[in-house]
Formats: structure tokens, C-alpha cells, sequence
């Protein structure tokens, strides 16, 4: 906000704390403990004719989003978080006080109103006042609702304010709400058991990202936030839970752009005795079955795409894919020849990338954008898989699969690598390029390794990146819109 702006807030709280003293003045406890309503605004809006045609006195409490006052009488709008609805309020309808009380009444103040239902000339459903409660005075002014709050910066750090002046954010974080629902019904009724696995490890894992470190003082160790739960849940398939699950906050130390932020949701679930092939089935359909329960059918759109979810999805193979793009199969090229493909496309490549970071790099920049309606990309090359089982028909390759939607990755799943002695080898493969660069990799976990020694089960693994399916099913452009309070940098000062 410029410094006009800001010294208009000033004046307008000082004009509000004045009127809080009137309120006060007049024997009204400005902040009461409680108020007792009789319908939220949509069941108004639902059952207006019947309320209108009996006459029915109702009650409704909410935010005042505006007033026009007109003398001895004034219309407003109250807000609730079910919609907004008119009042009419008269002189000569309310007590002298109750009137003098709504004089000194703002936009932003809570109020508790009582009275009946009837519609204007113009056919607008509006409550005729009777008795009026102030519930709560509002010190600071609401931002204007199309000119105070289109600063995007401004709006994920006062996201109260948001909230307020913005219907559709509210209908995002309603629907994020409903997505998590659907989601949970679907794998319990699938006989998956939902469990809660520590946010504070003493050796993080199950991904390669960078932890963010934290001490305990009263054990006098060093602790990590979770970048993943996919080791605990494993423990818990080698223990006898055949199908689990767990919706996660996971904390990566690394950068932010629309689809990253450094705390984020996860949903990872295990099931024993399956493989890479029956959890994309699995998946596929649980993701249409949100979108129907969302919407009532298959089709979404996002940005200028109309985007179609009902199985099957498409695979296609992850050296397929890339060779669509280049017009080689680089399944066994060299890291210098991978470094040229990305030089004649202008892809920047820093020093001394390994060759499966160079892969996935060449993947990022000239596949994954174009990857627009679902499809399962499969079979990636090993040296970026280290917890998926070995491909049973070609060398070099896992069995993996990420789906990927709108241009960008919703989840990632395995055939879970359950060999030991093979998982071993591969902890001490990342082990080794650690000591070589400072880049993300997988640390050695001798429990993890020793709870695999006592058998785990054929089983196949799924982890769903929440923050990206809302993204999705909200026609959400910035993982921050889908986050009520997004990791930001520090404000500057206004002075």
C-alpha cells in the first residue's frame, strides 16, 4: 500500500476506536461471548419462499460487507461462509437504541440480526431487521473489494483479507477440503488403514531433497523435518499393515516456483502384493472419482486446456517420450552426448551433473510441458530410482511411473524395491555421489535396511503431491493459491 492509503487506515481506526467508545457509551458490550442463529444465509436462500410465505422470524449472523444508508432507514449485506444476503433495517421497525447502535455500526463489523424474509421491487431477497446484535467491532477497514486486494504478494501474506473480499478463494479452499475427503473415502473403502508417522526424524529419507534441521535440547541430538514418510510406511508393510496410507506435511529445503513451496502435502500409500502396473489403475481411478464427485463428470478445465479424466490414461515410456523430442533413444548415450542435445536447445546444464540429473533435466525442459492430457510416463532409468525395483525385462530401467497432467507431475509411484542387500547397494551408490558434489541424495538408513532384512512383501507405493491436485481441480495457476498461508519472504518495511 502506498502512504496515502496507509494514512487513511490511520485516520479510519481512529474514527472506528471514537465510534467504539459511542457503542460502549450506550451500554453495549462491543465483543459478546456468543450468538445464537437460526440458519446459515444458504438455507435462507434454499427455503425463501416457505420462510417468506409463513412469515417465519429467523436469525443469521455474519460480516457487514456493505451498507447504504438512506436517513431513517438503510439497506446492508451480511456475509457468511455459506453466502451473502440484504437487510432492511427502519427506525421505526427497532428499538431508538438498536438503531442509534447501528449508526455507529462499519463494513467489517460482525452482526447478529433477527427478523423476517421478504423480497424488494427489484425481487431481491432481503431480511427485514427487527432486533440487531453487534458481535464483533472492527478496528481496520476491509480493503476495496476490486481495487485493495489484487496484489497477489499482498494477498497470501493477509490471507484473512483474502478470504474476506475474494468468493473464489474461498471456493478453492472449500474444494481443496472436499479433494482430501474424497480422496480419504476412496482408499479406505479400497481397505487401506490411515496411520500417522513422525514429522521429526533423526535421519531423514525417502526422497532427495535437502531436510531443514532442528535440535532437541532436552536428548541433545539433531533432528530433521520430514521430506517424506514413504520409509515409515514401509516399516509399517514389513510389520503386517497390508494397505496403508498417510496424509503428510513434508518440508524440503529448496527453492519456490508454482509448483513447489518448502512445506507441502503429501498422500503416500503402500499395498502389499502389488506392483507399478495395479497402482496406476489404482490411481487413475481415484482420481477420476474425485473429479466426479467434485463436479459430477470427467472433464475439468485448466488454463486454455479442456482436460479429460476418465480411464484409461495413456503410458508412454520415459526414453520413448524423449526421443519423441530429440529424435534419439538415449537409453545408453554418454554425459558428454546428453550435454550437447542440451546445448543445441539452450538448455543451461551446470557442472558436473550426473548422468541421470542430465536426464531428467533434458525430460523437464522438452517433455514435460507438452504433456497436457493424462499420461503415465514409465520406465525410468535407474540411476534416478534408487527405492524402485529393478525393471523385470530391461536393464537399466525400474519400475516406476509419474503421471502427469496440465504440463506438470501429480505423483510418483514404484514397484517397491524389497530386495535388501540390492537397496543396500543403492543407499551406498548415493552415499558416494554425496561425497563427490553437494547435491540432493538418498542417506544410508541401516534401520530402514534391517526392517527390509526381516521381509517385506512384494508391494507397490504411490505418492500424490496434494498442493498440485487442488492446483489442478481449481484451475489454479501458482501453488500458493492453493496453500492458505505459503512460505514467503520477509516484508519490507513500510517506513
Amino acid at each position: 500500500m502506498g502512504t496515502k492509503s496507509k494514512m487513511e487506515s490511520i485516520r479510519e481506526r481512529q474514527q472506528r476506536i471514537l465510534k467504539l467508545d459511542k457503542i460502549k457509551q450506550l451500554g453495549v458490550n462491543p465483543y459478546p461471548y456468543a450468538f445464537s442463529r437460526s440458519h446459515m444465509i444458504e438455507e435462507v436462500t434454499k427455503s425463501q419462499d416457505e420462510l417468506i410465505e409463513n412469515e417465519k422470524e429467523i436469525s443469521l449472523a455474519g460480516r457487514i460487507m456493505a451498507l447504504r444508508g438512506h436517513g431513517h432507514t438503510s439497506f446492508g449485506n451480511i456475509k457468511d461462509n455459506t453466502g451473502k444476503i440484504q437487510f432492511y433495517i427502519k427506525d421505526e421497525v427497532v428499538k431508538e437504541d438498536a438503531f442509534k447502535l447501528f449508526k455507529l455500526l462499519d463494513v467489517g463489523d460482525f452482526i447478529g440480526v433477527r427478523g423476517v424474509l421478504f423480497r424488494t421491487r427489484t425481487e431481491e431477497l432481503t431480511l427485514r431487521v427487527r432486533e440487531i446484535e453487534l458481535l464483533s467491532k472492527s478496528l481496520l477497514p476491509l480493503p476495496e473489494k476490486y481495487h485493495g486486494l489484487q496484489n497477489k504478494e499482498l494477498r497470501y501474506r493477509r490471507r484473512y483479507l483474502d478470504l474476506i473480499v475474494n468468493d473464489d478463494v474461498m471456493d478453492i479452499f472449500v474444494k481443496r477440503s472436499r479433494i482430501i475427503d474424497s480422496m480419504r473415502g476412496y482408499l479406505k473403502g479400497q481397505g487401506f488403514l490411515e496411520v500417522d508417522t513422525p514429522i521429526l526424524q533423526s535421519l531423514y529419507g525417502g526422497a532427495a531433497a535437502r531436510p531443514f534441521k532442528t535440535h532437541h535440547n532436552s536428548l541433545d541430538i539433531d533432528l530433521y523435518l520430514r521430506i517424506a514418510d514413504e520409509l515409515y510406511l514401509k516399516r509399517l508393510v514389513v510389520g503386517g499393515i497390508e494397505r496403508v496410507f498417510e496424509f503428510s506435511r513434508d518440508f524440503r529445503n529448496e527453492g519456490m516456483d508454482r509448483s513447489h513451496n518448502p512445506e507441502f502435502t503429501m498422500m503416500e500409500c503402500y499395498a502389499a502384493y502389488w506392483d507399478y502396473n495395479d497402482v496406476m489403475k489404482f490411481l487413475e481411478g481415484m482420481l477420476a472419482s474425485i473429479c466426479h464427485d467434485l463436479y459430477g463428470g470427467y472433464e475439468i478445465t485448466y488454463g486454455e486446456y479442456e482436460i479429460n479424466l476418465k480411464p484409461p490414461w495413456k503410458k508412454k515410456t520415459f526414453f520413448g517420450a524423449l526421443e519423441e523430442k530429440t529424435g534419439k533413444y538415449l537409453k545408453d548415450v554418454d554425459n558428454e552426448e546428453l550435454e550437447k542435445i542440451a546445448s543445441e536447445r539452450d538448455i543451461d546444464v551446470e557442472k558436473g551433473l550426473s548422468r541421470g540429473a542430465l536426464l531428467d533435466l533434458l525430460f523437464s525442459e522438452l517433455v514435460e510441458p507438452e504433456l497436457i492430457q493424462p499420461v503415465f510416463i514409465i520406465d525410468h532409468p535407474i540411476e534416478i530410482s534408487p527405492l524402485a525395483k529393478k525393471h523385470r525385462e530391461f536393464d537399466g530401467l525400474v519400475e516406476r511411473f509419474e503421471p502427469y497432467i496440465a504440463g506438470f507431475e501429480i505423483a510418483n509411484a514404484f514397484s517397491e524395491l524389497n530386495d535388501p542387500l540390492d537397496q543396500r547397494q543403492r543407499f551406498e551408490e548415493q552415499v558416494s555421489k554425496r561425497e563427490e558434489d553437494s547435491g540432493e541424495f538418498h542417506p544410508l538408513d541401516e534401520d530402514y535396511l534391517m526392517a527390509l532384512e526381516h521381509g517385506l512383501p512384494p508391494t507397490g507405493g504411490l505418492g500424490v503431491g496434494i498442493d498440485r491436485v487442488v492446483m489442478l481441480l481449481t484451475n489454479s495457476h501458482s501453488i500458493r493459491d492453493v496453500i492458505l498461508f505459503p512460505q514467503m519472504r520477509p516484508e519490507e518495511s513500510q517506513d
